[in-house]
């Protein structure tokens, strides 16, 4: 049954999301939602200009309607989950929903006021720490403790710490997965395999809610390729790559490895890290740079490598990442 349910997850939210697209799409023309290209951005990025961002909609809807159908399902039919499993998947989601709220303010007024940039960096770390503040008090009020599993360390109690620790973890993680969204197709795809490794990981502990909810973001990544694959018919935008740095986070911390989403999620630690040591040399050294781009992966476009050639490689590495990933969850325990 859990993998009957599993798989329908993943069929439910990649044809909702890959459905979503025949309406969307052609209404973010319709009301020239297109996405503004950086200036300082590569070249040939500018044919880009206009492509219908805010995309991300269609998987937060997709993953949302399909994670609710089957874990409901779940549970009215004798599912074992515990109260606390359940608030941890249920805040995490919304935590997830919160985050592309964020985005999408952001997005909506880089939109109208024709510019790249929306919020400013203080109104979205301020957003973000209170929805983050929001689900760790929950899962807290629920029963949650503040131990964090370590693989082949066993539980590790950090106390009040854990919760400054959390916050911090989780705000710099959504920022990074964010970084990660440049090219076409690339935080999709990475994000599909993240999501299916932290599904395999959930299953194999038991915890089946959670591996719903992560089969849900698996579907919903695959229906939105078809639209977001280069050439791209339309963006995820901060709408999208917000709600995905959120989902990605609440899992890790559904299955009380978050330090398991510095390995897994090591494409998101890459890209965020390039872009520190970029800014932080540019000045130490009065203008000379490590990378040709920052991110990362528009340095790699700046080498010759095409988009698609860069999603190939970065998902793959996630995915080796993901298999150790998978095997210290399982004999780390």
């Amino acid at each position: 049954m859990d993998i009957v349910l599993y798989c329908l997850a993943i069929v439910i939210a990649a044809v909702i999301t890959g459905l979503l697209g025949y309406f969307m799409v052609p209404f973010l023309h319709k009301i020239k939602f297109g996405q503004t290209i950086r200036e300082v951005g590569p070249s040939w990025h500018k044919n880009k200009q206009g492509t219908p961002t805010m995309g991300g909609i269609m998987f937060i809807i997709g993953s949302s309607v399909a994670a609710v159908i089957c874990i409901a399902f779940l549970w009215l039919n004798g599912g074992a989950e515990t109260q606390l499993m359940l608030v941890k998947v249920m805040a995490g989601a919304l935590m997830a929903v919160g985050f592309g709220i964020v985005g999408f303010l952001d997005d909506y007024i880089s939109i109208k006021k024709h510019r790249n940039l929306g919020l400013t960096e203080i109104q979205k770390l301020i957003l973000q720490f209170i929805i983050v503040g929001a689900y760790l008090l929950s899962v807290a009020l629920a029963g949650g403790t503040t131990e964090t599993v370590i693989p082949f360390l066993g539980s590790v109690d950090l106390g009040f710490f854990y919760y400054i620790l959390a916050a911090v973890f989780i705000v710099g993680m959504v920022n990074a997965v964010n970084f990660t969204d440049g090219i076409d197709g690339l935080n999709t795809s990475v994000t599909l395999v993240v999501a299916l490794v932290f599904s395999v990981i959930a299953m194999l502990l038991n915890r089946v809610g959670l591996s719903l909810y992560a089969a849900a973001i698996v579907g919903a990544m695959i229906g939105f390729l078809f639209w977001n694959a280069n050439p791209a018919k339309v963006f995820m935008g901060d709408t999208g790559s917000l709600f995905l740095g959120g989902a990605v986070c609440a899992l890790a911390f559904g299955v009380d490895m978050p330090i398991l989403l510095i390995l897994i999620g090591i494409i998101y630690i890459v890209e965020i890290l390039s872009v520190v040591l970029q800014v932080t040399y540019f000045k130490i050294s009065h203008g000379k740079r490590i990378f040709k781009m920052a991110p990362i992966h528009h340095h790699f476009e700046m080498c010759g490598w095409n988009e698609n050639k860069i999603c190939f490689v970065f998902s793959g590495v996630t995915l080796f990442a993901g298999i150790i990933g998978v095997l210290l969850a399982v004999f780390g325990c």
